[in-house]
């Protein structure tokens, strides 16, 4: 299988390794703004397949995965914090509370096209100004929506999760092994 990870995501690139797939990385700058009367999770899911999407004339008959992950908490996305202080809201916002993380995955396969949102929820512990200060000094908030990273020290901050793991660090890989299961089968 040809497979073309459409993302510069290193969380996504490790995922798909620790899969077993060899692919190539090609990336594409895409407009990411969501369209407000749409609910966060359809919207997500259209960014996943928007990515997969670009220019998949040029791979035509490889598999193409596009994949976007937000943070959801009361119907309000929260992205990649901008700087210091958008992450000390965002962690504020997300303290002592569940919200969702959930990732639009697309995989494109010649004519076929396989697109869902995988869907998780995790808990945050009720945290202390300090505990957020401590966590931002680290830098880890910083490229990751939602300010933290569950696989990294950003687990201090969690309470416990419900779903896929993976799908939170940003690649649901049961729902991708399903459509990569499907596309095997149709080539067989």
């Amino acid at each position: 299988m040809d497979i073309i990870l459409k993302s510069s995501s290193p969380r996504r690139k490790d995922l798909l390794k620790e899969m077993g797939y060899e692919f190539e990385i090609k990336v594409y700058d895409v407009d990411e703004t969501m369209d407000n009367n749409l609910s966060p999770f359809l919207n997500v899911k259209l960014l996943g397949l928007k990515k997969a999407s670009v220019k998949k004339e040029e791979d035509y008959g490889k598999i193409l995965i596009g994949c976007d992950t937000i943070v959801v908490l009361n119907d309000h996305i929260y992205g990649k914090p901008k700087d210091e202080n958008d992450a000390y809201n965002m962690l504020k916002s997300l303290s002592g509370k569940m919200h969702y993380v959930a990732s639009g995955l697309a995989v494109i396969y010649k004519d076929k096209i396989f697109n869902d949102v995988e869907i998780s929820k995790v808990f945050f512990k009720k945290l202390s100004d300090k505990d957020i200060y401590d966590y931002i000094k680290t830098g880890e908030c910083f490229g990751k929506a939602g300010a933290y990273a569950i696989q990294g020290i950003g687990k201090s901050l969690v309470d416990h999760y419900e779903g896929s793991l993976n799908n939170i660090i940003g690649l649901p890989t049961e729902l991708l092994s399903k459509f990569l299961g499907e596309i095997n089968e149709m080539e067989n």
